[in-house]
């Protein structure tokens, strides 16, 4: 596990945009695994800015992504497949057929079969991830096993209050209770492993992810074991690492 760490979240960003453009130039038609949330919006926003200036190609590129709300379609507002298009895709050459997002609809236990079984037959060349306060990486929220794979998951009520206040105006009602999402060993099976964290609220969870012990209790220790993981953690997220 390597850890970078940099001043602030305009620096992480830069530097994992620098990461992430390295693997799509060396291979062209690289599997990316791709995640949401706040974290990768300034580094989705660079990619951008580097095809129109540069004119780096995603033609032969696929995409998967981490999750996706169950229970909304992917035209919705605040589905993860939506996000992904509005911040990313849609001012990139990418072939819509090569981007997969877990489907938030349909027979659930049938999505998670068929989308681990996509990721069996698409190594993932360089996986994306921003972490939890709480230390989990995509939907994997504590005690989650180490050997999950892409599964159906239940969100904490916690987790559905927060939603609402913070994407849903407050409509608890609306927001899913259950999410489809790329399990742990899914995300350690690919080549190189890239985590964004930023601001004093992860500050906890990176600490206890490179200097703590293994444990189910902290999905992100998980990574201890990754041959090719890097952490770019700017240096208020770094506040408690002491080595």
């Amino acid at each position: 596990m390597k850890v970078i760490i940099v001043k602030d979240y305009e620096e992480a960003s830069h530097k994992a945009c620098e990461i992430m453009l390295d693997v799509i130039k060396n291979n062209p038609s690289a599997n990316l695994g791709l995640a949401t949330g706040s974290t990768p919006i300034r580094l989705y926003e660079l990619m951008r800015e580097d095809h129109k200036t540069n004119g780096t190609s995603y033609k032969q590129i696929k995409s998967f992504n981490l999750d996706e709300y169950f229970g909304l379609d992917q035209s919705h507002p605040q589905s993860y497949h939506y996000f992904m298009c509005q911040n990313l895709f849609n001012e990139l050459d990418i072939d819509m057929n090569n981007v997969h997002v877990p489907k938030g609809n349909g027979d659930i236990d049938e999505e998670c079969k068929a989308y681990n079984q996509l990721l069996e037959e698409n190594p993932i060349d360089i996986q994306l991830l921003g972490i939890g306060s709480n230390g989990h990486i995509g939907f994997n929220e504590p005690g989650t096993a180490f050997d999950s794979v892409t599964h159906k998951v239940d969100l904490k009520q916690s987790t559905i209050e927060d939603n609402a206040r913070l994407f849903f105006n407050g409509k608890i009602e609306d927001v899913p209770t259950q999410a489809v999402s790329m399990g742990i060993a899914n995300i350690m099976n690919a080549k190189k492993v890239l985590l964004i964290a930023s601001g004093e609220g992860k500050a906890k969870a990176i600490q206890a992810t490179v200097e703590g012990p293994k444990t189910t209790e902290v999905p992100a220790s998980a990574l201890q074991d990754h041959p090719d993981c890097i952490l770019i953690v700017d240096e208020a997220a770094a506040t408690l690492l002491k080595k």
